[in-house]
């Protein structure tokens, strides 16, 4: 019922033809035939990587859908209903076509979903039959994305399924740590990326994820309390760059209506110009303000917003300089630039380093104009004069460099809006 009035919010008119299974709650590995056959996927992913792109599969690891062929086939790789936990929990269960009660997965703080079925991570066999899955994945992908990582941690699991499974011994390692070095073994470059909650993240990345979600930003990003950012981006400096940013994603509302039009476009500077990955989800760069059940097949017809798309392609092009994709960055702490006047603190701002390329970003995060000094570390080539481009506009910008280095690069942005600038070298 909660989906049906999601869908009657998404999709005006929408009919049962419009509803699919869910992409969390699959029946397996193989690739669809509609999507033709294995030979062509890699012919697809070397013509990809051959653009200087990769191609990454969404890997669901604590859950399958109900008519998985393991619930027949494999039931021990399930939690399987005891009695007083059926009576317990009824909704937490279900009778499977093998005539068994399995469990439906679920985490801390939701019901259960009741679409799938969990997966026992206690169980060898279970583990084995996924590092298959990963194993073969990794011959046709670049790397996964992989679902709730966290719940497959020993910890977590058993406090999730505790209750259940207090008769069975706790493996002596984690999931991700055993499976991550068998796939990487065989592919060394192969990626994994974890979709993580709950202060888990260096657990993660410490079993060998290169990159996890940054829900902390995100919902820092959304209050939002500019100190609190920057103290949050400069204290957790070393480990932005293993962390995927992002402002929206098929679980969250859309940017647009959960940080309104302008500060969406603020808060993804700030996303995409810091160091790590930044996820770009569906719909988010045309300005799309309703969010699209992922069951849904389609999405309504709607009128891009030519702005927003136009900002993220400046965007795009501004991020594929070399300071950004191979530099050293560095955070600045900006500074009043008059007596009074306190809207430097509404100031983001921080500048990249490569070779001879130098890229300073500032943002002005806050519902009025602000103005700052920005104690820039100027480079040793920079000449007397210093001639700086934004890469937004294309407008330039002149400085005295000893006056920049004296006091700092003065900046006066509007409401939400950035600067990009880019110093060229005299």
């Amino acid at each position: 019922p909660v989906l049906r009035q999601e869908y009657d919010v998404a999709l005006p008119g929408w009919t049962d033809d419009d509803v699919a299974g869910s992409p969390y709650a699959i029946s397996g590995y193989t690739l669809d035939t509609t999507l033709d056959d294995h030979a062509n996927l890699a012919i697809l992913k070397s013509n990809l990587n051959d653009c200087g792109l990769g191609l990454i599969l969404d890997f669901i690891p604590n859950h399958v859908a109900l008519d998985h062929p393991w619930t027949v086939s494999h039931p021990d790789r399930f939690i399987q209903g005891r009695e007083d936990a059926i009576r317990a929990h009824p909704d937490w269960f279900y009778k499977s076509a093998g005539g068994i009660y399995l469990a439906h997965g679920r985490d801390l703080y939701f019901p259960p979903w009741t679409d799938t079925a969990q997966l026992n991570h206690f169980s060898p066999n279970l583990r084995k039959a996924l590092i298959n899955e990963l194993k073969e994945i990794s011959r046709f992908a670049d790397g996964v994305r992989c679902d709730m990582s966290m719940l497959a941690l020993n910890d977590v699991f058993m406090r999730v399924w505790g209750e259940t499974m207090k008769d069975v011994p706790k493996p002596e390692t984690d999931f991700w740590s055993e499976a991550i070095a068998c796939v990487t073994c065989e592919q060394s470059e192969f990626l994994f990326i974890a979709e993580a909650y709950w202060g888990l993240e260096r657990t993660l990345q410490d079993m060998g994820f290169q990159f996890t979600y940054d829900k902390i930003l995100y919902d820092k990003l959304r209050v939002p309390d500019v100190a609190d950012i920057g103290h949050y981006i400069t204290t957790n400096a070393s480990n932005l760059q293993h962390s995927v940013h992002f402002i929206e994603n098929h679980d969250e509302s859309r940017a647009r209506e959960s940080f309104g039009r302008d500060r969406s476009m603020a808060a993804m500077v700030v996303s995409a110009t810091i160091p790590g990955l930044c996820l770009i989800h569906d719909g988010q760069r045309e300005g799309r303000s309703t969010r699209t059940p992922v069951q849904l097949l389609r999405e309504p017809e709607v009128t891009d917003d030519p702005e927003i798309a136009q900002f993220y392609d400046r965007l795009t092009i501004a991020c594929s300089v070399p300071a950004l994709l191979h530099g050293e960055w560095i955070f600045i702490e900006p500074v009043q630039s008059q007596e009074g006047s306190i809207s430097y603190r509404n100031i983001l701002s921080w500048c990249w380093e490569c070779n001879e390329d130098f890229v300073v970003v500032a943002v002005n995060y806050a519902p009025e104009r602000s103005e700052a000094l920005l104690p820039i570390p100027l480079p040793s080539y920079i000449s007397d004069n210093i001639e700086l481009v934004d890469m937004f506009t294309g407008e330039p910008y002149f400085g005295d460099r000893e006056e920049v280095r004296n006091h700092g690069l003065y900046v006066d942005l509007p409401a939400y809006k950035s600067y990009f600038f880019r110093i060229l070298r005299s």
